[in-house]
C-alpha cells in the first residue's frame, strides 16, 4: 500500500513539473508582451528565449512520451494510419466541441453565466503582441497540454486498458484541464472540462496524440477567426 501511495505521489510531482516547465515557457511570452510597446528589443529578446526554450521543452516531452510507451504500453498508444474516416470522426468531434462552446456563450450573452475571468486579460495580450500571441496559442499550446493532460496523465495514472480506468480517466483528464484553465471551481470551469474529456476521448479512441493534438488545434483556430 505504501509503495502505492509513493509511486502515485511521485507521478503527481512529475506531472506537476512538466505544467511548470510549459508555464515557466508561456511566462516568457507574457514578459515579451508586457514590454512589446515600452521596450521593443527586450520584447524580441524574451520571444527568442520563449521560441528556444519551446523547441528544447518539446523535444524533451516527446522523448520521455516514448520513453513511457516504450517502459508500459498495455493500451498500444502509438502512430496509426491517418484515413478518412480518422478525419471524419475527429471534424464530428470538432463539431461537438463548437457546440459546448456555443451552449456557454449563449448562456454569457444571456447573463446567466459570466464571461470567464480571463478572457480580458487575453484579449489584451492578443492586442499587445498579436502575431506571437495567436502563433503560440494555436501551434505550440495544444501540443504542450496535450501531452501534459492526455498523454503524461493517462501513462501516469490511468494506464490499465479497462474500460474503469479509461471513463474515469476521461472524466479526471477533463476537470484537471478545466481547472488549469480556470483555477476556479465554477460553471466555466465545467466547460472548459467538458472540451478536455472529448480530447481525452479523442486520444484514447485513436490511441495516437497526434489526433487530440489536431483537435486541440482546431478549436484554438476557431477561438481566434
Amino acid at each position: 500500500m505504501t509503495h502505492k501511495v509513493l509511486h502515485w505521489l511521485k507521478h503527481v510531482v512529475l506531472l506537476i513539473l512538466l505544467l511548470a516547465a510549459y508555464l515557466t515557457n508561456s511566462f516568457l511570452l507574457e514578459v515579451a508582451t508586457a514590454t512589446a510597446h515600452s521596450a521593443p528589443s527586450l520584447a524580441m529578446r524574451f520571444i527568442g528565449l520563449t521560441l528556444m526554450s519551446a523547441a528544447g521543452l518539446l523535444a524533451l516531452f516527446i522523448w520521455y512520451y516514448r520513453r513511457q510507451l516504450q517502459a508500459e504500453n498495455p493500451r498500444n498508444f502509438g502512430k496509426t494510419p491517418v484515413r478518412f474516416n480518422s478525419i471524419l470522426i475527429v471534424m464530428t468531434t470538432f463539431i461537438a466541441l463548437l457546440a459546448v462552446q456555443f451552449l456557454w456563450m449563449l448562456l454569457i450573452v444571456n447573463h446567466i453565466l459570466p464571461p470567464p475571468d480571463n478572457q480580458a486579460a487575453v484579449e489584451a495580450a492578443t492586442n499587445q503582441l498579436p502575431f506571437w500571441n495567436n502563433a503560440y496559442d494555436v501551434f505550440l499550446a495544444p501540443i504542450f497540454e496535450e501531452f501534459i493532460f492526455r498523454g503524461f496523465f493517462f501513462n501516469f495514472f490511468f494506464v490499465k486498458n479497462r474500460p474503469r480506468d479509461t471513463w474515469l480517466g476521461i472524466l479526471m483528464s477533463g476537470l484537471v484541464f478545466g481547472y488549469m484553465h480556470t483555477l476556479s471551481l465554477s460553471p466555466t470551469m465545467l466547460f472548459y472540462s467538458a472540451l478536455g474529456c472529448l480530447m481525452a476521448w479523442t486520444y484514447l479512441h485513436f490511441k495516437d496524440i497526434r489526433y487530440s493534438i489536431a483537435l486541440h488545434f482546431l478549436n484554438n483556430l476557431w477561438a481566434i477567426l
